[in-house]
């Protein structure tokens, strides 16, 4: 039979670990997860967000920055963002 995790307990063992943010807008983050409240905003470092344009995809890289959970549509932890994939 297999184990049963919540989503937010997941998502607690990711704390200090690198995940990969895709919004709602298709804005991409990748960094290391440093908190998170009951709503899923998240605030990470050491940030690269992926922007899609018509050239292609074009990296910003950001000290940190904070997430509204609103807008999260999925997570992929242990990720670097869409290179990994």
């Amino acid at each position: 039979m297999a184990s049963q995790i919540l989503p937010l307990e997941l998502i607690d063992r990711c704390i200090g670990s690198r995940i990969w943010v895709i919004t709602k807008t298709e804005r991409e983050f990748a960094g290391r997860l440093l908190g998170f409240d009951d709503f899923v905003n998240m605030v990470l470092e050491d940030v690269t967000e992926f922007i899609t344009t018509e050239e292609g995809v074009k990296k910003v890289k950001l000290q940190q920055t904070l997430l509204n959970g609103n807008n999260i549509c999925m997570l992929v932890p242990g990720s670097n963002g869409p290179e990994d994939s």
